[in-house]
């Protein structure tokens, strides 16, 4: 769930982070590639050291809570998983799914622009993270089975998603998969914009819907596509057909009474995209 779903500043507070962080996105969203390999840290610096009051520095998740969304997240990814998979996730702050994960696979490897981990040390031994400048890897070709990234893509500058996705598929194995889960366009916006109207102006630069993010996964060359409900990954392609049709009835609705509902039936887009096997 959002931070700011759970928000209980005061309405002063919320405006002052809304202000502050919609300036600083303005400055991203301005940016170019180049300028974005420092900006991006640099900002989210900023963005803390100006909004001390930020949920993300002051809600403490309970380990309940952390298990939770650990389990949540290794439902998705078991059908996938295997003793001699390697699993890529990128983005994975403080580790605690890469750890559950690695009962479940030979490899995980993070990808983040820094190491999180409280204590690296104690990560299991088929653990490790390796930290890029959100662009160049370094990692070799075909080396995953399966790519996972949870609340990552809704961050990335429009300019970076298809660059982010080639990188996936040159890292996929043919036939590996990559799990995506994001905030689903109808019950957002998911960030601190959703406050004053329906425009992501922070640093929720797009958010999609099932059949708009699997367009952009298209474009990048992954070829099937698999939709998840509940925690599972529908296989049949009937009921895949089914949710998209659900899902652009449900956007010909007026807004004020889409979104109420949407933050139940559609809070989050998971979608399992494969890269195409060679013949």
């Amino acid at each position: 769930m959002s931070d700011d779903l759970l928000d209980t500043r005061s309405p002063d507070r919320i405006r002052h982070h809304y202000e502050v962080e919609r300036e600083l996105a303005a400055r991203l969203r301005a940016s170019n590639r180049e300028e974005r390999t420092v900006l991006f840290q640099s900002l989210y610096d900023e963005l803390f050291r100006r909004v001390p009051d930020h949920p993300r520095l002051t809600r403490r998740e309970s380990p309940e809570e952390l298990q939770r969304k650990v389990a949540a997240a290794l439902r998705l990814l078991k059908p996938h998983l295997g003793p001699d998979k390697t699993l890529v996730e990128f983005a994975p702050g403080d580790g605690a799914l890469a750890d559950a994960a690695a009962a479940y696979c030979q490899r995980v490897i993070g990808i983040d622009i820094s190491d999180q981990r409280a204590n690296p040390a104690q990560s299991p031994s088929n653990v490790e993270v390796m930290v890029y400048d959100g662009y160049h890897c370094s990692l070799p070709d075909a080396c995953a089975d399966v790519a996972f990234s949870c609340m990552f893509l809704e961050h990335l500058h429009p300019d970076d998603l298809q660059p982010h996705f080639q990188l996936a598929l040159r890292l996929l194995k043919p036939g590996g998969v990559y799990v995506a889960w994001t905030p689903h366009r109808f019950a957002g916006p998911h960030d601190v914009s959703r406050h004053f109207g329906d425009s992501l102006d922070c640093f929720h630069f797009q958010e999609w819907t099932v059949a708009g993010l699997i367009k952009e996964m298209r474009k990048s060359g992954f070829e099937r596509f698999w939709i998840y409900r509940g925690g599972k990954m529908w296989k049949n392609p009937v009921m895949n057909g089914l949710e998209l049709l659900a899902e652009r009835i449900w956007g010909c609705m007026p807004a004020f009474l889409r979104k109420p509902i949407s933050a139940r039936c559609f809070r989050a887009v998971i979608v399992a995209a494969e890269k195409k096997v060679r013949v």
